[in-house]
């Protein structure tokens, strides 16, 4: 691995944190029966956090609070439970102190490992880079109860990711953000979700605290709108002719290489977007040149204290965004286009 660290083709190492890679709470397990929507399950039950919590309860004068065990199943919907329902447990002063000790016990964890991993790869001429999963169900809902059992404390008065963005500041770490190719117009309505107003809410908090931001796509897309979301997000405010765009991303990493991705078609789709991704540039190899140089890996700058961090959680609105992206690989017109090339080459197979 050295070897390709000092020739350069490894730029980044994105440092696993939990399910998936992703910095979370296990709290949506598919082979437990959980299905989308499902709220999800607390995850803190066993006998040391059920010690840690009592400890931080005593100590703030409460020994007689317990953990929730009124707030549904994986399966349930916020409506359903005491704990997520209007005007819920979530919003009383026991709930806020549990979603307060639950979420920061996450990013602590995020923040010990991310040291670690600093420790190791200090003086490599690579980034570090942290995946945060994009739950966008129930983000319509007051609740925002899937946030909450992933140990993501958003709501609507509470900014449960800026302070993830200023713990990585410490590590000059990369926040990889998903669901990049999702629009609110494509989800269910029952599930009352919102991709687009999530995407531009992490992101703007990553760059408020003058961290990279980087994103994937969530599932397998291979379609114009997908793309063109992906662009919009990576380059909100458009391409910037006399130099660079105030709010871009930093990468992208587009899943997966599949047989699906490589049919003609699809494949033809792809490298008009990768070329839209680069501004419709020609390829460069010199990272100096588009101001992704990067230097040996300093030592994590000293531990912020909690209340540092929560001071990042105090709502800011985003950053606009365009209604489109300026480097569109086109619509409805081309996908007709499309399908005509396809019947025409096909009666020519």
């Amino acid at each position: 691995m050295s070897d390709f660290l000092a020739a350069g083709l490894i730029v980044d190492i994105e440092v696993g944190l939990g399910p998936a890679g992703e910095l979370r709470y296990p709290s949506y397990p598919a082979n437990q029966g959980w299905v989308f929507p499902g709220i999800g399950e607390f995850q803190c039950y066993d006998k040391y956090l059920k010690a840690d919590f009592k400890e931080a309860a005593t100590k703030a004068s409460h020994p007689e609070w317990e953990l929730p065990d009124h707030a549904g199943d994986y399966n349930g919907t916020p409506e359903s439970t005491k704990f997520f329902m209007p005007n819920g447990t979530y919003l009383s002063k026991k709930g806020k102190f549990f979603l307060t000790w639950y979420s920061n016990k996450l990013l602590s964890h995020g923040d010990q490992i991310l040291d670690e991993a600093n420790r190791i790869f200090l003086g490599c001429r690579v980034r570090l880079a942290a995946k945060v999963a994009g739950i966008h169900w129930w983000c319509k809902d007051d609740s925002h109860a899937a946030e909450l059992t992933s140990g993501f404390y958003n709501l609507g008065d509470r900014d449960g990711y800026r302070p993830i963005a200023r713990m990585l500041s410490r590590h000059y770490a990369i926040f990889n953000f998903t669901c990049l190719e999702m629009r609110d117009s494509e989800q269910s309505a029952a599930a009352k979700s919102g991709p687009q107003e999530l995407v531009q809410q992490v992101l703007s908090g990553g760059w408020r605290e003058n961290i990279e931001v980087a994103g994937e796509n969530a599932l397998p897309r291979y379609d114009r709108t997908a793309y063109n979301q992906i662009l919009l997000n990576a380059r909100p405010n458009g391409v910037n002719k006399n130099g660079q765009p105030k709010l871009k991303m930093y990468g992208a990493t587009y899943l997966r290489l599949s047989d699906d991705l490589m049919d003609t078609e699809n494949f033809r789709i792809f490298k008009t977007f990768v070329k839209k991704m680069h501004a419709d540039q020609d390829y460069c190899s010199d990272p100096r040149k588009y101001g992704q140089e990067i230097g040996p890996l300093e030592r994590s700058k000293p531990q912020i204290p909690i209340e540092e961090l929560m001071e990042a959680t105090k709502p800011m609105k985003p950053f606009p965004w365009d209604e489109k992206t300026d480097m569109s690989i086109g619509g409805a017109l081309a996908n007709f286009l499309d399908k005509l090339i396809a019947q025409i080459t096909s009666v020519f197979k």
